[in-house]
């Protein structure tokens, strides 16, 4: 008689299974919430085919981050942020003067304001490095389980690899803006 051994994905689809694994609804929707806003530009931009390959590598280009910064780490690499963080990197290359409204909490007074999309996600890209390099100088490893690299390499892939996918952009996003005073 066999022993009771469970049935196991093939490590390589595991690359994938981990992308649309969430650790809860918080993490889901957030995800969501930046793929809904970013993303259906950059698919215009390339076209549902090859934005799906796009989505797919920048999510593997994220888990070889993470796994090349912590190959030990005992806590799992889950979500699509990284594939996501790939779609955004590719958002400042393509639309860097687009507009994003954003909320900014004052204490405990909140507004609204618009910001260039270029500045909206250097401060996103820039948050993620900064706590990614405090995770690695904490002993505890103190990040919450957030792997903050995945982010880094999957915006990093955007960014170098969007103009091999993008076909088409936009007009409105090619001119730039003017203010009137």
């Amino acid at each position: 008689m066999q022993g009771t051994a469970e049935a196991q994905l093939p490590t390589v689809l595991t690359l994938f299974t981990a992308m649309f694994t969430h650790a809860g609804l918080l993490h889901l929707g957030g995800n969501m919430l930046f793929l809904w806003i970013f993303g259906n530009n950059v698919e215009d931009s390339m076209g549902p085919v090859r934005f799906v390959i796009f989505y797919l590598l920048g999510g593997i280009a994220a888990l070889a981050l993470q796994v090349a910064i912590g190959p030990n780490s005992a806590v799992p690499t889950l979500g699509a942020s990284g594939a996501i963080a790939g779609v955004l990197g590719g958002y400042i290359v393509l639309y860097p003067r687009a507009r994003v409204l954003t909320l900014i909490f004052l204490i405990i007074f909140f507004t609204f304001i618009e910001l260039p999309a270029y500045l909206f996600l250097f401060i996103w890209f820039a948050q993620q490095a900064v706590f990614g390099a405090v995770d690695l100088t904490t002993p505890s490893g103190g990040g919450g389980g957030v792997a903050y690299f995945a982010h880094v390499g999957g915006f990093a892939f955007g960014l170098l690899a969007v103009r091999l996918f993008a076909k088409r952009l936009s007009a409105a996003y090619d001119q730039p803006k003017h203010s009137v005073y």
